[in-house]
């Protein structure tokens, strides 16, 4: 008791010098005191009935009534006010006997210090039990209006705790054709949805519960009737009896097609696949190619079963088609929303995926193919197992038609095969190393002038926590603007720059406009990358040191980060540069983690930071177990090392839910933000010319 809020108290005595008395010593303790005196019982009930009284002190030797015969009076009013009795002299028998008359203390009249003590305690305790109670009837209030929105809405709704079903409404059981409440309460949620679906749903349920759900987030999921998919939505809701979760099915919105344009798209498709026809395909991808991707670049890919005619001549050719039918699903769900499919010719199946780099097309293959590999294909009473080659091209400019980029893809299926199929495959022919040095001749002279014309810009996407918001981290990227003023992706440019020996120049333009990036917002810490020829360089530590301490820069707020293959490839130099990184307090990090080799080798050599798994997982990460189960292996051993975890190219909440019941501590993507340029004109940066950017090192 802090004495800030007044006091109502009754006090019952006849000498009106016991009122001042206890005023006086209430007020001395702190408390705002308010005494209304009671001379008699019959002014106890007006004073009960016309006061908000809070407190009963009961003189013994001056007042008609006994307690037994105040405390009746009392209860009929507010029986939770509690009283105090006082005497002039009180011992051990005398305070059982009043307590168990229903005081709640008695305290003798010149133990001041007493009274002040149990009035205290009698407050608190009288408001504590009034908040319990607010709460309680609140809560008591809220559970039933709950239930009755269940009951009346149309929507079908769910109340879950600890992964429990503890309520649902009748929309509900209709949905999943329940006869009666019973057949579902007390029944985990998650055997009411696919095994596919449980790691995101898990995860969602998790995620609402502590917080970091927000509600206007959809989940995909799959239910056990195959009805298709459905999204739900998530509200968390504190009752009496702990916090639950509230699922709600989205209603659907679409809106009903008309049959001929359903019998239109149809005739678009191939019946087997379900993918495009060639010519709807070849159609759409050219469209697609006129559009620069958001981030990244286009990549097709060509998929093509390994030895499909002995396998047909096994099963039979009418079953054979079920197989491919199957086979194309199992591609269906490896997809991106953004990604493109088509039935190519024959058993083959072509792609354009939007990622990152050729690389990340090629990594992408590969999965196709070791998953391809494990799945046991049906076709009526045989069952069969394949595996499949991928060939993969990055689009460029090198390539003239749109003839040459299907080509060069082809070709790089048809080295594959020649490998010993069961693979993926880059294209990477001679005669296209001989157009690439003609291409990178017009980027090296294009990416000179932009950094000595300072047409390069800073863009950042923030890292958002799965676990915590208290720190705001940023990934820092790079544009670069032509001599029209339009924005060139990265990955444009920064392939020509690292064939040709500019990557360092580069770093150390992202190097300068972090600090000034830092100086000019709230990040907390910012990710930089470093290229292969920085991690070469023996000059970019003593750079870094020079540069920063010029600045007065505080490297605490600074991340450099190394892919893991350059990483893995220059282990020596990239331990040298990160111990001299880390006397300087500078942060360190492996992007693009994968998962082939699990190199926990590499985590006890370098110490990172930060890890960030390979965003080429989270495309189907939601839906393969087993990937699952491998990041999270990989999450374990970094929380064993106390390694911080980043997931790279969230794209939805169904990754997001599943992420956080991995134990990812960060995300970043386009669920989060999209990539914003926040450096328009970094005058600091622009006055360092090329000769300045190559300092210290040879460029």
């Amino acid at each position: 008791m802090n004495g800030r809020q007044s006091i109502s108290i009754a006090v019952l005595t006849e000498d009106q010098d016991d009122v001042a008395n206890i005023n006086s010593t209430l007020r001395d303790a702190g408390h705002a005191a308010h005494c209304h005196w009671v001379p008699t019982p019959g002014k106890l009930d007006s004073t009960l009935a016309a006061e908000d009284i809070e407190l009963l002190i009961l003189n013994c030797d001056h007042y008609k009534d006994s307690i037994r015969q105040v405390i009746k009076v009392k209860d009929r009013y507010n029986p939770e006010v509690p009283l105090i009795a006082t005497q002039e002299a009180a011992n051990e028998a005398d305070i059982q006997n009043a307590m168990q008359a229903g005081a709640c203390d008695l305290v003798s009249k010149s133990l001041k210090t007493r009274l002040q003590s149990v009035v205290t305690r009698e407050l608190r305790a009288l408001r504590v039990e009034r908040a319990l109670n607010s709460t309680l009837q609140s809560a008591t209030e809220y559970k039933r209006q709950l239930k009755d929105h269940m009951g009346s809405s149309s929507s079908s709704i769910a109340l879950v705790q600890e992964g429990i079903f503890t309520d649902v409404n009748d929309a509900w059981m209709a949905q999943f054709k329940a006869k009666d409440k019973d057949e579902l309460i007390g029944m985990p949620v998650m055997d009411t949805f696919e095994s596919e679906s449980q790691a995101a749903l898990k995860g969602a349920l998790i995620a609402t519960l502590e917080g970091k759900w927000q509600s206007d987030e959809k989940l995909l999921v799959k239910s056990q009737l195959d009805t298709g998919e459905i999204q739900l939505e998530f509200r968390r809701f504190d009752l009496d009896d702990g916090p639950c979760v509230q699922i709600r099915i989205a209603p659907q919105l679409k809106v009903a097609e008309e049959p001929t344009k359903l019998v239109h798209d149809a005739l678009k498709r191939d019946p087997t696949t379900l993918f495009y026809h060639r010519a709807q395909f070849i159609e759409r991808i050219t469209k697609r190619l006129r559009r620069k991707p958001a981030q990244g670049t286009h990549c097709l890919v060509y998929i093509r079963p390994d030895n499909f005619g002995d396998l047909a001549r096994k099963i039979g050719i009418l079953n054979s088609e079920d197989v491919l039918a199957q086979f194309a699903e199992e591609i269906r769900k490896r997809l991106h929303p953004r990604d493109v499919a088509g039935r190519f010719e024959g058993t083959s199946i072509m792609v354009l995926l939007e990622r990152g780099s050729a690389r990340d097309a090629q990594v992408w293959g590969k999965q196709v193919c070791d998953h391809i590999s494990k799945v046991t294909f049906e076709a009526g009473e045989n069952s069969a197992n394949m595996t499949c080659t991928v060939g993969a091209c990055a689009v460029n400019e090198v390539f003239a038609s749109l003839e040459e980029f299907v080509a060069a893809t082809v070709s790089a299926h048809r080295l594959g095969k020649r490998a010993g199929g069961n693979t993926s495959f880059l294209d990477e022919s001679a005669d296209e190393d001989t157009k690439q040095r003609e291409f990178d001749a017009i980027w090296v002279k294009h990416l000179k002038s932009a950094l000595m014309e300072n047409r390069f810009r800073l863009a950042q996407l923030p890292i958002a926590g799965l676990r915590s918001d208290s720190v705001k981290m940023y990934d820092l990227l790079v544009r670069m603007i032509d001599e029209q003023g339009n924005s060139v992706l990265p990955s444009e440019f920064l392939p020509a720059a690292e064939r040709n020996n500019i990557m360092k120049n580069v770093d150390r333009w992202m190097l300068q406009s972090a600090v000034q990036f830092c100086g000019e917002s709230n990040a907390d810490r910012v990710f930089v990358r470093l290229s292969r020829q920085s991690i070469k360089d023996t000059t970019t530590a003593s750079w870094m040191e020079q540069k920063f301490d010029d600045e007065s820069f505080d490297c605490s707020r600074l991340v450099v980060q190394i892919p893991e293959r350059d990483a893995a490839k220059h282990i020596k130099q990239t331990q040298a540069l990160v111990k001299h990184a880390r006397k300087l307090g500078i942060g360190f990090a492996i992007e693009h983690y994968g998962i082939d080799q699990e190199r926990f080798q590499i985590l006890d050599i370098l110490k990172p930071d930060y890890i960030k798994i390979d965003g080429e997982l989270m495309h189907t990460l939601m839906t393969d177990a087993s990937l699952q189960d491998a990041v999270g292996k990989i999450v374990r051993a970094a929380q064993k090392r106390n390694i911080k975890t980043i997931a790279e190219r969230v794209e939805n909440a169904n990754a997001m839910a599943v992420l956080f019941q991995l134990g990812l501590d960060f995300m970043q993507g386009h669920y989060v933000h999209e990539p914003e340029v926040v450096l328009q004109e970094a005058e600091s940066v622009g006055a360092m010319t090329l000769a300045e950017l190559s300092a210290a090192g040879g460029n």
